[in-house]
């Protein structure tokens, strides 16, 4: 395994440089990277970014918004958030061990004198309250873990920034974004910096791998990366996107995600499909989409074509029925 050593703070080079390891550094076989964002609000793959963040509030206060190459829900960073990135060739595609990748993590706090446990389906959670979720993305069989890690992050930001959904609210109990996170700062004994404590991380990872080496960025490569950032990770058009021409808005929640399905429908037809959500999947669900388009708008009949679609690796643990279910009554 070799480590990347990251200084920036800008969230759209950061995403593109985990990208460019992720899809280009193929000869090494595991990657470690740590880094730390401006205050950003991160966004899922498959996420409709207008409809995750309090834009108004964002806009005010400078805050940027990126999306990743993951899938899963929307998170906010600042600089005293810190993100973790494994990338390996050797994981299987589809198997979603967030767990394993996540203990290096656990392992660190039990030095510090804190109990950390994994729960759910993406989470690290202190004493019942989550600080830390986790996201993988595959590409060509090449699988990319990452996780944002709360230390000392402004919950009153955190909460203001993040437009928290009203099926969420009810589907969860909750009454707010503050009362199921925890700062791991507040969790500590003893009192550390996030810059002490993204050491002893990197630390940890080092006596686990003790082979592990400093993988230095040649200048073309820090080159392509800033690319990369220009001319996707920083631009409206990967971010937002063109909002969805739609007739019809369908939302349902599910144990493994929420799906919002937006169709077009043209005498009783779908003519246009877009589906948004926090759900898992190593494809490109627009595959998914193409296929249901010219199908009538019926339950059954979309059924009945997802049945004859391996759904598995674009919708991780939701059936077709579900799907189908998220899209017509």
């Amino acid at each position: 395994m070799k480590y990347i050593v990251n200084k920036s703070h800008n969230p759209a080079y950061n995403i593109a440089l985990e990208t460019y390891a992720f899809r280009e550094l193929r000869d090494e076989d595991e990657l470690f990277i740590l880094w730390i964002n401006e205050p950003t609000i991160v966004i899922g793959k498959h996420q409709n970014a207008i409809e995750e963040i309090n834009k108004a509030y964002t806009d005010k206060y400078g805050i940027h918004v990126v999306r990743r190459l993951s899938g899963g829900g929307a998170v906010y960073h600042d600089l005293n958030n810190l993100n973790y990135t494994i990338i390996s060739n050797k994981a299987e595609e589809g198997a979603f061990d967030f767990k394993t990748f996540s203990q290096p993590v656990i392992e660190t706090l039990a030095d510090l004198g804190v109990t950390a446990t994994f729960t759910g389906r993406n989470d690290l959670e202190i004493n019942g309250k989550k600080f830390c979720g986790n996201a993988q993305a595959y590409y060509k069989g090449r699988m990319m873990h990452h996780g944002c890690l709360l230390f000392d992050v402004d919950m009153t930001v955190l909460g203001n920034a993040l437009q928290v959904s009203k099926d969420k609210i009810e589907s969860k109990g909750v009454k707010s974004v503050r009362a199921r996170v925890t700062n791991i700062l507040d969790e500590l004994p003893d009192k550390i910096t996030v810059q002490e404590f993204s050491d002893r991380l990197l630390g940890k990872m080092k006596a686990s791998y003790p082979d592990m080496t400093e993988y230095v960025l040649s200048d073309e490569e820090l080159t392509e990366i800033k690319k990369l950032a220009d001319e996707q990770f920083g631009t409206w058009d990967w971010t937002y996107g063109k909002s969805p021409d739609y007739t019809i808005k369908r939302s349902v929640r599910y144990p493994a995600g929420k799906l919002t399905s937006y169709v077009k429908v043209e005498k009783s037809m779908i003519t246009g499909l877009k589906i948004y959500g926090d759900f898992f999947g190593i494809k490109d669900i627009s595959d998914i989409e193409e296929e249901l388009i010219g199908l009538r708008y019926e339950y059954q009949d979309i059924l009945a074509k997802l049945q004859t679609i391996d759904t598995t690796p674009y919708f991780t643990n939701i059936t077709p029925q579900e799907i189908a279910k998220a899209i017509a009554e």
